[in-house]
């Protein structure tokens, strides 16, 4: 009778698990940075509800451009990113970076 048991306990064991790795994945975060010190300016989010995920990411470059990447994810499609960069980068012409002033 108590071999019965235990395998009936082990039978629900295994099943439990088998529904927690099956049950539908679904999540939202985001973050943000916005250092006036270092001007480290970027931030992003992203969503997920089963197989599909959708975000976004954005970030300061350092020719001041700014680059914002929007992406989406699915088993059919795979990983589908549209990279933006706005603005014109620009780089001082001629002089050495040692010689540029610092913002530290």
């Amino acid at each position: 009778m108590f071999k019965v048991i235990a395998l009936i306990a082990c039978l629900a064991a295994i099943v439990s698990a088998y529904e927690d790795y099956h049950t539908h994945p679904q999540y939202k975060f985001e973050y943000g940075v916005k250092d006036g010190h270092t001007h480290d300016h970027k931030s992003a989010w992203e969503h997920r509800d089963g197989d599909h995920v959708k975000g976004q990411y954005t970030l300061d470059e350092a020719d001041g451009t700014h680059r914002i990447v929007d992406y989406s994810s699915d088993h059919k499609g795979g990983f589908q990113p549209h990279v933006q960069r706005v603005g014109h980068g620009h780089h001082p012409h001629g002089e050495s970076y040692a010689n540029i002033k610092q913002h530290y």
